[in-house]
């Protein structure tokens, strides 16, 4: 049991030193998200983190070093998704209840 608690928070630790993504701002509907992960992985993340604010995702807005700009987006403003250049945003998948 032991080993398997040891191996969990190295294999955390080695992940975590690979890359980080924290969002620094949060007003409204503006994310200011700092990272060093790839785009897409970025793209991923501010969808994400937009959906689970009862968004339909993230618009990409610009970048300044590892810093990027989205703006979550509602469905109801007929607002284009615009990924960060280079990368997808990938759909959410819907299930329906029978």
């Amino acid at each position: 049991m032991k080993k398997i608690l040891l191996l969990t928070a190295a294999s955390s630790l080695m992940l975590s030193a690979c890359y980080s993504t924290e969002i620094n701002m949060s007003m409204g509907n503006m994310r200011l998200i700092t990272s060093s992960a790839s785009p897409q992985d970025v793209m991923d993340f501010a969808t994400k983190t937009c959906r689970n604010d009862f968004y339909e995702g993230a618009s990409f807005l610009s970048k300044a070093g590892k810093e990027y700009r989205f703006k979550c987006v509602r469905a109801e403003e007929n607002e284009v998704l615009i990924p960060i250049p280079g990368t997808t945003i990938t759909p959410e998948t819907k299930t329906e209840a029978k």
